[in-house]
C-alpha cells in the first residue's frame, strides 16, 4: 500500500479536529522571538507535539531545531519544513493578540518582536498537517518528518541543523517540500517549477581612509567621500553591466562612517544585499562589486585594501519540475481555481539548505493570506503595491481563514509525494563541497540574547 484514494480526497475525509489551530496560532503571534533566540517557541511547539505519541521527536538540533518522525511502513521518506522565528519590528495591527513582545538584539538593545513574516503561520499549519497525516494513516505508508526550523531570518538556520547532525537524526528524505504565506488572496495556493526565490548575498565592506581634524581634510582621506563615490558606482552595476532580460539587485542597504561633526573618520562601512535567480550573473556581479570598490579605494588614495565580508550566503529556491508535476495536479484536484501559477518571488529562503543538504530534489510554494476584500479593492484601485503590507511590514497579518489552506496544502503535497516512487540515491549525494562548517556558520550568525 502506497495511497489508498488521492490526496484530496484523503485530507477532505480526514477524521481530525482542527477547532485549536486559530487559538495556537493566535498564541505564537503574541510572542515572537528573535533568531537564535526562540526558546518559548520551541518549548511550545514541543508540547505540542506531546499530541503526537507516535512520532519521535528530537529537539536542541543546531540550536531550538526540532523534527517529528512517523514511521508508518513501507514507502517513501517525505520531509516538510516549518521555520518559526521572529523579526525585530515594532507590530501596527489592531488585533487583540498582536504582539507587545520584546527582547534583547545582538547587540543588547531592548526591541520590539513581530511575527511580520508569517512563521507562526507556518509552525501551525504544519502542525494541523500532522494531525490530518496522524489522523489518516490507515490511507497512506511511508516515513513522514516534520521539520521545525529556527533563525531562517539570520539565514543559520537550516545550515546549523545540518552542520549538528541532522542527516543522523532523521531518516534521509527523498524529496524535501515547504511552504511560505505571502500578500495574495486569501487561500490561494500558488507553485511554480524552476527558480522562484532569488539567491542572496549579503556584503559587508569596510572602507580605510585616514582620519584628521574635519577642519584638515587636506590630512586626510575621507572615508565618507570614498563611501559616496562607491555607493553611487555601485548603481552602475546592474543598470549597464546586467542584460535588460535578466533579473538581479545590488541595494546599498547600510552606510555608516564617523560619530562627530570636527572629525573625519578613519574608516566607513556599507553593507549591501544582493539578490539573482542565476548563479553564474551573481558570482558576475559580486566581482563587479569588488571591481568597483578597490578601484574607488585606489582613486581615494588609500593605503589599505577594502575589506570585504560576506554574510547569509544563500542560493536561489529553485523549484524541481518533476516534484512540481506531481504535487501540482493534487493541489488542482483539492483547491480547485484557488491552485494557481507562482510569480517568482524576489525574497530569499534557507529551505533549500535542507534538501541540497541531502541532495534531493524539492518543491516550495506560497499561500495567500490577504483578505479578500481588501485585496480586490486595491486591485481595482490599482494599488495593490501601495495599501497590502507584504511581509516584513508592521502591518502585515495573516487572514485567518488561510490557516486551514495552508495545513490542508501541506498535507496534500506530502500525501502526493507519499504515492509517488522515488529513485534510488546515492547515500553520499549531497552537496558537501558547498555545506558551510560550524566555523562558517559561526562567523555568519547574529547572536541574540534568550528572551528575559
Amino acid at each position: 500500500m502506497s495511497l489508498q484514494g488521492t490526496p484530496a480526497d484523503i485530507v477532505a475525509n480526514a477524521d481530525a479536529d482542527l477547532s485549536w489551530l486559530e487559538g495556537l496560532y493566535k498564541t505564537f503571534h503574541r510572542h515572537p522571538e528573535l533568531s537564535g533566540a526562540e526558546e518559548w517557541t520551541a518549548a511550545r511547539i514541543t508540547e505540542e507535539l506531546g499530541r503526537f505519541p507516535d512520532w519521535e521527536v528530537t529537539t536542541g538540533i543546531g540550536g531550538y531545531g526540532i523534527t517529528a518522525v512517523l514511521a508508518n511502513g513501507d514507502g517513501p521518506t517525505v520531509l516538510i519544513r516549518a521555520d518559526f522565528d521572529g523579526l525585530p519590528v515594532a507590530e501596527a495591527t489592531d488585533v487583540d493578540y498582536a504582539s507587545t513582545h520584546s527582547q534583547l538584539d545582538e547587540q543588547g538593545r531592548r526591541v520590539p518582536t513581530m511575527h511580520a513574516c508569517g512563521h507562526d503561520a507556518h509552525t501551525t499549519s504544519l502542525l494541523g498537517a500532522m494531525t490530518l497525516l496522524d489522523a489518516t494513516r490507515e490511507r497512506w505508508s511511508g516515513t513522514v518528518v516534520a521539520l521545525f526550523q529556527p533563525a531562517e531570518e539570520a539565514s543559520t538556520g537550516a545550515h546549523r541543523m545540518v552542520t549538528d547532525g541532522l542527516a543522523d537524526l532523521i531518516p534521509r528524505p527523498d524529496v524535501c517540500l515547504g511552504q511560505h504565506v505571502v500578500p495574495g488572496p486569501a487561500g490561494r495556493v500558488f507553485t511554480a517549477p524552476g527558480p522562484v526565490l532569488t539567491s542572496s548575498t549579503t556584503v559587508e565592506i569596510t572602507l580605510f581612509g585616514r582620519g584628521a581634524h574635519a577642519s584638515m581634510p587636506h590630512r586626510a582621506v575621507d572615508p565618507v567621500v570614498l563611501a559616496a563615490s562607491v555607493v553611487m558606482k555601485l548603481q552602475t552595476i546592474v543598470s549597464r553591466e546586467v542584460p535588460p532580460d535578466k533579473f538581479a539587485v545590488v541595494t546599498v542597504a547600510s552606510v555608516e562612517a564617523g560619530k562627530a561633526s570636527n572629525v573625519i573618520p578613519d574608516s566607513a562601512r556599507i553593507a549591501l544585499s544582493c539578490r539573482f535567480y542565476d548563479e553564474v550573473l551573481r558570482k558576475k556581479c559580486v566581482d563587479a562589486v569588488k571591481r568597483i570598490v578597490r578601484a574607488e579605494a585606489v582613486a581615494s588614495g588609500c593605503e589599505r585594501e577594502p575589506d570585504f565580508r560576506f554574510l547569509g550566503l544563500l542560493g536561489a529556491t529553485d523549484n524541481d519540475p518533476g516534484v512540481f508535476d506531481i504535487v501540482r495536479p493534487d493541489f488542482d484536484a483539492h483547491f480547485g481555481d484557488e491552485s494557481v501559477d507562482m510569480e517568482p518571488w524576489t525574497a530569499s529562503e534557507d529551505f533549500s539548505v535542507l534538501p541540497k543538504a541531502f541532495g534531493v530534489p524539492y518543491l516550495f510554494w506560497t499561500v495567500g493570506i490577504t483578505p479578500r476584500r481588501q485585496w480586490d479593492r486595491a486591485e481595482r484601485s490599482g494599488r495593490l503595491d501601495v495599501d497590502i503590507p507584504t511581509n516584513h511590514n508592521p502591518a502585515f497579518l495573516p487572514d485567518l481563514s488561510s490557516l486551514p489552506v495552508a495545513t490542508e496544502a501541506a498535507a496534500v503535497a506530502v500525501l502526493s509525494c507519499l504515492g509517488h516512487e522515488w529513485p534510488e540515491r546515492p547515500a553520499d549525494e549531497g552537496e558537501d563541497g558547498d555545506r558551510p562548517s560550524e566555523s562558517d556558520v559561526e562567523a555568519t550568525s547574529v547572536e541574540t540574547s534568550r528572551a528575559d
